[in-house]
């Protein structure tokens, strides 16, 4: 039985037949959002000065989130790692866990990791307020998706600060901030007012249909 703290996929996905069974449901939907997040990693702008790539992660991380559900949202980032750690093609420019990163070691312990780890968390977080009805409007989705992607960016940079530290580069605090934050601020602000603006408008299309059917 759906209530009032059911999220939009769960809304939208029907209860009929074998989606009666939840693990069915939950599975197509964990397969699905992993395909859509590795689908948003190969949208991907390498930048000369930083080995921080812009992509479309950010996005499919709070729109997952706020899709699924805390739980949900957090199992399905999970299973991207883990798809990554597999050897699956599923990360940026399209590689895996394994691939060698900007300097030279694995992505998974090189200098962007942080900002993979910290999917779970965020989606974990932008689902929690979006079961308390954060993703109804604008006005809340709002600082829902900012909270998700400011924890995307403080791991991100804490992991990349550690990087540097451990390679010995004696950089200071605001340079590692030019250089894993700064940069990325404008498009994060893009994805945040886009997904801030999808779920809001997901919900009053299905209320839409709704009252067409009624």
């Amino acid at each position: 039985m759906l209530n009032s703290h059911t999220t939009l996929a769960q809304r939208l996905l029907p209860q009929t037949g074998i989606l009666q069974q939840s693990q069915v449901r939950n599975g197509l939907l964990v397969l699905a959002g992993t395909m859509f997040m590795a689908l948003c990693a190969q949208i991907s702008i390498p930048l000369p000065f930083t080995p921080v790539p812009i992509t479309m992660q950010t996005f499919g991380v709070l729109i997952i989130g706020a899709l699924f559900g805390p739980r949900l949202g957090a199992i399905t980032m999970v299973v991207y790692l883990l798809e990554g750690l597999a050897g699956l093609p599923v990360f940026t420019q399209g590689r895996s866990a394994w691939s060698p990163s900007s300097i030279g070691v694995p992505v998974i312990i090189g200098p962007t990791a942080g900002y993979l780890f910290s999917y779970p968390i965020a989606a974990a977080l932008v689902g929690t307020l979006a079961t308390r009805g954060w993703d109804r409007s604008v006005m809340s989705a709002v600082p829902a998706m900012l909270l998700g992607n400011l924890v995307i960016l403080a791991c991100g940079f804490i992991w990349f600060a550690a990087a540097n530290y451990l390679i010995g580069d004696a950089v200071s605090l605001w340079a590692l901030f030019q250089l894993a934050i700064l940069p990325f601020l404008a498009g994060d602000a893009l994805k945040i007012a886009l997904a801030a603006l999808a779920l809001p408008g997901g919900w009053a299309l299905l209320h839409s249909i709704k009252k067409d059917r009624e």
